[in-house]
């Protein structure tokens, strides 16, 4: 996420009769025993899923008990009346017998829950969805919920960013944000280390347009309503997913074998805004010389206009823009930043919110090196004028650990992208750039933490790293300046 546009630039078993039989022994085989008691046969206890993952951070996101495969999100929203209907299908499997599981649902109503095809009891408890099964989930069996609910989807209110989730507009909806989001518009298990794959089908009045993430998968219209699909097969973080209905100008194609989709809302006039994303694939390119491939089965980029929406977001494959940052211009830069983030954030999500800056700080970084590539300035230089002119507090907030109220604040954007400069400087450009790019391939579509990075970084260049990841990272007063080990 770009949070705003200002801010400085720069088994098999033995059968034993038979082998016996097979060998021509004469020996007998043992007289068989009784057989064993009921009582011999461990009996399983199932147990509630928790209501949270656990994460320091935010310990109620996200659900304890299973892991989910694949959402088939299925919803048919009504801008007149403000009104959704949907019906979710979530594959999981079970990481523990469960006796019931939860699922995170904000403000809808419930009408019928399946499990396996078997009606289940539901519960709410505040954003919570409590099912109960008609018998227990056993440990490493899949199963499928089918969720069907309705009513007038709320925004959340983040605990970082102020209002997250489905936000109704004048002609359609946004549903978009960071940490939270997806719950306000089906059930989900929302926390990003549990990612899955999505189906979205959106029906929406003849006339406006439904984007999602992934590849395009064409449209239906009957009886003055039309359904949208799109498939996100690689594995997503829950809060990259996103819904935005309402009238744009959409430009298609296809680049290296993949679909392009960009959408501009027309409430912005057709200039800087569509010029920027249009670069999408140019920048992708660049990308793609030093993190490696591109990750992602689609491109594109949806520009909207809200003013609770100051903000881009990475959404997965196709990232959402706040018009403010084209407002003067063309804008490659949070291009570049969020594109940055298909690899960082998306591909290699996290396993905690507290390691936001392996998302922030790559993404910050790749805005350096795309300036430099467009010989506007350098990393250096970039690096340098943040070391010399950023506010006190960026060097009073460790990025590695910056606390719920600083998640996205300057330092873990600014200071974040300066520890990459740092490591760089530490261990050379050659080996630098090789724990990159060789990062996003071994971490691809997984989750990872910021002792793997550390880990990770010494092993491939060599080197002892503590002190250049203790300073930059997690200390509170301004580093020296970096130097090669």
């Amino acid at each position: 996420m770009r949070v705003t546009r200002h801010g400085l630039r720069m088994g098999a078993g033995l059968l034993v009769t038979g082998a016996l039989a097979l060998s021509g022994c004469d020996s007998t085989a043992p007289e068989a025993g009784p057989p064993p008691s009921a009582s011999a046969t461990p009996q399983r206890t199932f147990t509630a899923g928790a209501a949270g993952v656990g994460d320091a951070y935010f310990p109620t996101y996200g659900n304890g008990g299973y892991d989910v495969g694949r959402y088939t999100v299925k919803v048919r929203y009504d801008p007149a009346k403000d009104h959704l209907t949907g019906t979710t299908t979530v594959q999981a499997t079970a990481t523990a017998d469960l006796s019931t599981f939860n699922l995170d649902l904000a403000g809808l109503t419930v009408t019928a829950v399946t499990v396996d095809g078997g009606p289940a009891i539901h519960t709410r408890e505040r954003n919570e969805l409590v099912i109960k099964p008609a018998s227990g989930l056993i440990n490493g069996n899949g199963f499928v919920a089918e969720i069907t609910y309705k009513g007038v989807p709320k925004p959340l209110k983040n605990e970082t960013l102020g209002d997250g989730g489905f936000l109704h507009t004048s002609d359609g909806a946004i549903a978009l944000g960071q940490p939270e989001s997806a719950s306000t518009w089906f059930p989900v298990n929302d926390h990003p280390s549990d990612k899955a794959a999505y189906e979205f089908e959106i029906t929406v009045p003849d006339g406006l347009t439904a984007v999602s993430n992934g590849v395009p998968g064409g449209k239906t219209s009957t009886d003055g309503w039309t359904t949208w699909k799109w498939s996100e097969k690689s594995p997503m973080a829950s809060y990259l997913s996103t819904l935005v209905i309402g009238k744009f100008r959409i430009t298609t194609g296809q680049h290296k074998g993949r679909p392009v989709y960009n959408a501009v809302t027309t409430t912005v006039a057709k200039g800087a805004a569509d010029a920027s994303i249009a670069q999408t694939v140019k920048v992708a390119d660049y990308l793609e010389s030093v993190f490696g491939p591109y990750p992602f089965a689609a491109y594109g980029g949806v520009v909207i206009s809200d003013s609770r929406i100051a903000y881009a977001l990475e959404t997965q494959s196709r990232p959402v823009y706040s018009a403010s940052f084209f407002r003067q211009g063309e804008n490659t830069e949070v291009v570049a930043h969020e594109l940055a983030h298909q690899w960082f954030g998306d591909s290699v999500a996290l396993a905690k919110w507290e390691d936001i800056w392996l998302n922030e700080g790559f993404a910050t970084y790749a805005e350096w090196l795309w300036a430099e590539h467009t010989k506007e300035y350098t990393a250096k230089e970039a690096f340098d004028t943040r070391y010399a002119r950023v506010p006190a507090q960026v060097w009073k907030t460790p990025p590695g650990k910056p606390g719920v109220e600083e998640l996205f604040s300057e330092s873990v954007y600014q200071r974040g992208a300066m520890t990459l400069h740092a490591l760089r400087v530490a261990v050379g450009d050659k080996a630098f750039f090789e724990i990159v790019k060789t990062w996003a391939a071994e971490k691809s579509n997984g989750t990872a933490t910021t002792a793997e990075f550390v880990a990770f970084a010494e092993r491939i260049s060599g080197k002892q790293l503590d002190a250049v990841f203790d300073a930059w990272l997690y200390g509170t007063k301004k580093p020296a300046l970096p130097k090669p080990l």
